[in-house]
């Protein structure tokens, strides 16, 4: 290339530069546009969902929403909550609440908290999507490639949350639900027989034995018939290790989520849809198959045998290991669990074997505080829970909030964050705090119940000369749900947990203006202590075992299992929220009478319809305070954390406001140069990746996660070639 072509390049790229800004610009204005109707659309929603004979069913196809989204701006409209909890369960909360009580100065220094109180989350004591139907959905999957959109801006249109209705129908809400608590389990889950398979190659391991299998085209008909001849009757499950044989036809579909549909829908001659018998009694079996665009179950029975397909990535990311190593890291995941759990059963998913875990340390001790059990809340405070507690906090931040050119990039990940936010936790039936009651309360008495476990619908207002990320969670239209306004001056209405209205209130750098309009307050326990210290020792074992092995393979094996552990952590804390659960099935055209009572129709191939139902099922085990609690601890210590063995504060808030590049559930992409300390612990956080030169500033997830990953190439370089 001459001088001339090479101008001429320049030329032609500037062009391409500027029909870009432009198609970007127009696809802003779209995205607006879009939002916009949704946010009519939720409004007329929330409007029918008032009607005394709404039902979510009839509602979902009209908004082409699915049941679980009407639920969600509907509560009282949940599954499995009666029609007539509409009238006592107002959808929006009032444009504009009357009054609030502000809360008190907590950056002051002569009030302490009540002894029992519960330290706020930078103060915390040291001791990160998998589906579920069953038992809820977390928001980050094992590995980061399956974590939820980063949220993008325009941030979207304002959303109206759920509030509590006043007086006395409101305090209606505040019990516990009628013959649903959560007591020890009295049986042993049943051990199912699994299998691993390389979907890629065919290896198949059962056991000490290791062979390839002809998976013909990878349908779900010619892997069933392929494992059916080989494998003895007794095998019920089977991990795909690699493969994904449901996205095998993924670029003849529109969308992910129709190619697994196909997939889990095709006929498979001489195998059913399996019906399953539950999970009561140490029953781990389901019924239907699981839809998931990235982590589908299939659910086949041939007469009595029943065969569960499953992705391997509902556990952990195998990164290139072969089904042997993940069967051994199957075994070694066992043993380290059976030191602390004599019982331990392995069951079909992280979030499933988590709560199980969980249920097992439930005390039993005549006398014991919460021997009888732990009280399941109302299903008016449990749909409240879920439509105003979110998840992990994902933010991308663009231009001109930070350089279009970055001088480096670094991703800290906090390790194992969930384990440090389980050491106390809300228990009892809740004590409604209306502003009035708060505004009653001495000064004293607003800081305790600031520090307890706590929900509070408040009224925010981000501080004048505010330059940072935003602290608090606010609601908003499209995929992402919320967004965090840091805006100076900036007034908001939204719910918040204890940890981040604590945070808001005393961070170093300038106190929030916090309103409280109305709250939930718990009594302080501690339900996950137990639970999640064995969770923790199990893990630190096979982290040193991953470090220390001579052999590659068990050194592989021992990671994938601390991984494993992890994902039980992890989903177990999303599994208390007890998510709607979706399922999906086919019936042939003309016999739509077979289609489940409140199912929607999805697809009409012309031949066979495919149906989905989303069901809320009375769980003795939903504890969305839980899960709520411990989201509420992690997106705070994302923020401000304090590690007092060395007296340092760790978190995005003490590095400069225009390094943060994004975040992702536990992890920090920032352009400063960081030296926190790392000791291994829950909480700590550790350097994951590391692009030390010049790059081009990210603007959309898929360009942040090439980043992430050139980032994590690059510092395993390093660290090798210092070894």
């Amino acid at each position: 290339m001459d001088t001339n072509a090479y101008n001429t390049g320049l030329t032609e790229l500037r062009g391409v530069r500027d029909d870009i800004k432009a198609t970007r610009k127009g696809l802003e204005k779209l995205q607006r546009e879009l939002q916009k109707l949704e946010a009519d659309r939720d409004k007329r929603v929330i409007a029918l969902g008032a009607y005394d004979r709404a039902k979510s069913d009839r509602i979902a196809p009209a908004a082409g929403m699915s049941i679980a989204e009407v639920a969600a701006l509907v509560p009282a409209l949940g599954p499995g909550l009666p029609a007539a909890a509409a009238q006592s369960a107002p959808a929006a909360r009032p444009a504009e609440p009357v009054s609030g009580s502000p809360a008190p100065d907590l950056r002051r220094t002569d009030h302490d908290p009540a002894p029992a109180a519960a330290a706020p989350a930078e103060e915390d004591d040291k001791g990160e999507d998998v589906p579920d139907e069953q038992a809820g959905e977390p928001v980050a999957a094992p590995s980061q490639a399956a974590a939820p959109p980063v949220t993008v801006a325009p941030e979207g249109v304002d959303r109206e949350l759920p509030s509590i209705p006043v007086g006395e129908r409101g305090d209606a809400w505040v019990v516990a639900a009628k013959d649903l608590v959560s007591r020890r389990p009295t049986y042993t889950q049943q051990v199912w027989d699994t299998a691993f398979l390389d979907a890629e190659s065919g290896m198949l391991v059962h056991k000490g034995t290791t062979g390839r299998i002809d998976l013909g085209s990878r349908s779900a008909a010619d892997i069933l018939t392929a494992v059916a001849a080989v494998l003895p009757e007794s095998v019920e499950r089977i991990y795909i290790t690699a493969g994904d044989p449901w996205h095998r036809d993924a670029d003849r579909f529109p969308h992910l989520k129709d190619a697994v549909a196909d997939w889990l829908n095709a006929p498979v001659p001489g195998w059913a849809v399996a019906s399953g018998k539950g999970q009561a009694k140490g029953k781990d079996r389901l019924a239907g198959h699981l839809l998931h665009e990235r982590l589908p179950i299939g659910r086949w029975q041939h007469g009595s045998r029943h065969l569960e397909l499953c992705p391997i990535g509902a556990w952990f990311e195998p990164e290139g290991a072969d089904p042997v190593t993940v069967r051994d890291a199957f075994v070694l995941l066992w043993k380290a669990l059976h030191e602390h759990w004599s019982d331990v059963v392995l069951m079909g998913s992280p979030a499933r074997t988590g709560r199980d875990l969980w249920s097992r340390t439930i005390p039993t001790k005549t006398g014991a505080k919460w021997a009888d059990g732990y009280p399941v809340m109302s299903s008016e405070i449990r749909g409240l829970l879920h439509a105003t507690a979110g998840q992990g906090r994902t933010e991308l931040f663009l231009p001109p909030q930070v350089p279009e050119q970055l001088p480096q990039v670094t991703e800290l990940d906090r390790t194992f964050a969930y384990g440090k936010h389980t050491w106390i936790g809300a228990v009892g039936v809740p004590q409604r705090v209306s502003a009035a009651t708060f505004a009653s309360w001495s000064e004293k008495e607003q800081i305790n119940a600031l520090y307890r476990p706590s929900h509070w619908q408040i009224r925010v207002t981000v501080p004048d000369g505010w330059n940072h990320v935003g602290l608090l969670p606010a609601p908003v239209t499209g995929e992402a749900a919320w967004t965090y306004p840091n805006q100076p001056g900036r007034t908001f209405t939204t719910w918040a947990g204890g940890a981040e209205v604590n945070l808001a209130l005393r961070n170093h750098l300038a106190p929030w203006r916090i309103e409280i309009l109305d709250g939930l307050l718990w009594e302080s326990g501690s339900p996950l202590r137990e639970w999640a210290d064995k969770l923790k020792d199990a893990w630190n074992k096979l982290t040193t075992r991953a470090s220390m092995h001579a052999d590659e393979r068990e050194r592989t094996a021992s990671h994938l299992a601390a991984r494993a552990v992890r994902s039980i952590l992890l989903y177990g804390v999303g599994a208390f929220a007890q998510r709607p659960r979706i399922n999906t099935g086919t019936v042939p055209l003309g016999e739509e009478h077979r289609v489940p009572a409140g199912a929607v129709i999805i697809a009409n191939d012309g031949e066979t319809i495919t149906w989905e139902r989303t069901t809320l099922t009375p769980d003795p085990y939903a504890h969305p305070e839980w899960a709520a609690g411990v989201w509420s601890g992690a997106r705070a210590g994302l923020l401000s954390m304090r590690m007092r063995e060395d007296n340092v504060s760790v978190g995005a808030l003490h590095l400069p406001p225009s390094s943060i590049v994004a975040f992702r559930t536990d992890a920090i992409y920032t352009t400063a140069d960081v030296t926190w300390p790392y000791h291994g612990q829950p909480g700590d956080y550790l350097l994951k990746g590391h692009l030390p030169f010049p790059v081009t500033a990210p603007t959309t997830l898929t360009e942040l996660m090439t980043l992430k990953s050139l980032g994590r190439a690059h510092l395993a370089e390093q660290q090798e070639a210092i070894q």
